[in-house]
């Protein structure tokens, strides 16, 4: 639940930001965050922590259930990799092939680009949590010895990489892609085992959120948890240690506020809409930006627009018809695409070895973040750029994750 409440506000916070212009020509972009005073929205709207919270919550308790039921830790990590990395087929294959053929219908150039690599960069997150899943067996059994000395290590290390890299080291910084998120990861371990009383939370919300305030007041962090254009440093890209304490403050919340939560989805409408919705969370992420680039297209260069100043009567006049559009947008991407995750995946007919799945899921990862880092930019040929590249990655290491491979199988009938 937390999960998918944290995603629905993932998406709609990406929907509200983006202040955008068009002078006929050149498409600008900014952020509706960079108005004075609303970094503060950014310490709840920057959900990412909870997000991979509540999936470290979730992979322990389902690989402990998939071990229950007699299966292998190989058969549990196809299967949620399978899961992960099937929605994203659709997404790939049509913007390997959609900024070419807008091209050739005479798109504006520029835009097209900042669309295309808009939409490419969120995969970023399906990379490290594919990354985070791979170790999630090791990083569960390091729990059970070594309980929170885990998470304390994994923290530490990133407050390390903090000091490097504001120590004019700035490419270590990317180490915090693994140490911020699986420290976040596994304290979801830490709940699933051991759910904290209404005082223990009460206590997580005072201590992340005072830790947070602490270390942007006196260190070198930003105000704001995700960033912002022109800044020289962001929380977010690669992330900070203060992802970290803002993660258990935020947990501390959501755990406090749990109660009126549960209530909440009870009611019967709310509990449809979210089992849809949870039914669907992944390929709401993957194609939420692509809805918002279709109506950001039309609006600015069809029609015009420029976003109204931030916070303005004009803005907040305009915003429900704004992400109403793209709600709109997205419900119609989820009633194609959506039916891709909802596909369980089969049982293994030829078992591929535990190393070969292994090596599938980093190489999905790997190809994944190669496309984030990419984007989907407009190329010379039927398909964009060097996404192609990437993108045939992420097929051939979903393929190993659920077939054996044709020279394995061979090797072994010779013996």
């Amino acid at each position: 639940m937390v999960r998918v409440l944290a995603i629905v506000l993932v998406v709609f916070q990406h929907w509200l930001v983006p202040v955008l212009d068009w002078n006929g020509t050149e498409l600008t972009t900014g952020n509706a965050y960079a108005t004075p005073g609303w970094w503060t929205l950014t310490w709840l709207g920057q959900v990412m922590p909870l997000v991979f919270f509540a999936g470290g919550a979730a992979n322990l308790l389902s690989l402990r259930a998939h071990r229950g039921r007699g299966g292998s830790d190989r058969d549990w990590l196809s299967s949620r990799v399978h899961r992960l990395a099937i929605p994203m087929l659709p997404l790939i294959g049509l913007w390997l092939v959609l900024p070419h053929l807008l091209t050739m219908l005479d798109v504006p150039q520029q835009p097209l680009d900042v669309g295309s690599a808009v939409v490419g960069q969120l995969l970023w997150f399906m990379a490290v949590y594919l990354a985070a899943i791979l170790v999630t067996p090791w990083m569960i059994k390091a729990q059970e010895r070594y309980g929170m000395r885990v998470f304390a290590v994994l923290a530490g290390a990133a407050v390390l990489v903090d000091v490097l890299r504001f120590s004019d080291v700035p490419m270590v910084g990317f180490l915090n892609a693994g140490f911020v998120w699986l420290a976040v990861h596994q304290l979801g371990f830490h709940y699933a085992n051991n759910p904290p009383s209404m005082r223990s939370a009460a206590v997580m919300a005072a201590t992340g959120f005072g830790l947070t305030a602490m270390m942007v007041a006196f260190g070198p962090y930003p105000l704001s948890m995700v960033g912002m254009p022109g800044a020289p440093v962001s929380n977010a890209g690669p992330p900070t240690a203060c992802l970290i304490t803002l993660g258990i403050g935020q947990v501390g919340l959501v755990l406090l506020a749990r109660p009126l939560i549960r209530s909440l989805v009870a009611r019967p409408a709310a509990a449809r809409v979210l089992t849809w919705v949870g039914a669907r969370s992944m390929s709401l992420y993957l194609w939420h930006m692509s809805a918002m680039v279709a109506v950001a297209g039309v609006w600015t260069i069809g029609l015009g627009y420029s976003t109204p100043e931030p916070g303005s009567v004009l803005w907040f006049a305009v915003l429900p018809l704004w992400i109403g559009s793209a709600a709109a947008v997205l419900y119609g991407l989820l009633r194609v695409f959506g039916r891709f995750e909802a596909q369980a995946p089969g049982p293994l007919a030829l078992q591929p070895p535990t190393v070969q799945v292994m090596l599938g899921t980093l190489g999905i990862a790997v190809g994944t973040l190669g496309i984030a880092a990419t984007g989907f930019a407009p190329g010379d040929g039927l398909v964009s750029g060097g996404a192609a590249v990437w993108s045939a990655i992420v097929l051939s290491g979903l393929l190993a994750v659920r077939y054996r491979l044709p020279s394995v199988s061979v090797v072994r009938n010779a013996q």
